[in-house]
């Protein structure tokens, strides 16, 4: 069975350009069961350059469909058999402000649209820029 993929190596999602927020909040919590923005968030912000996009995105597909752990593994296989949105289609990069970052080996962190350092990722020539896709067409 063919495995896909949503890492990117030495690239940049920029915020999309009809994010609404002129710079990047954390997700609100709605309700008792974390948003696919928290659960994203969370992941990232506080492990940086831990995870790529793979581990956060089935992260929140496990979690949302309350996976155990013997589960995972088979789950995982299944889930990337066939293609999955990418972090440009995550809502970080379209409603909350915060531009991704993917290294070399295709970890990933959060980087605020407001700061000095989205601005050093935007004019760094070593590095591919996609910009995040708009909500609206």
């Amino acid at each position: 069975m063919k495995e896909h993929t949503t890492n990117y190596e030495n690239t940049f999602i920029e915020v999309a350009d009809d994010c609404p927020v002129p710079a990047a909040e954390k997700p609100p919590v709605k309700g008792d069961k974390r948003t696919v923005a928290n659960i994203e968030f969370d992941l990232i912000s506080k492990n940086p350059y831990k995870f790529t996009s793979d581990d956060v995105l089935f992260q929140v597909y496990a979690e949302k469909n309350d996976l155990t752990e013997a589960e995972l593994e088979g789950a995982r296989s299944q889930y990337f058999s066939k293609g999955q949105a990418c972090m440009r289609a995550s809502p970080l990069t379209k409603r909350y402000g915060w531009g991704i970052h993917n290294d070399e080996k295709g970890k990933i962190a959060v980087i605020a649209r407001e700061s000095p350092e989205y601005e050093e990722m935007l004019n760094d020539s070593t590095l591919k820029k996609v910009k995040a896709m708009k909500s609206s067409r």
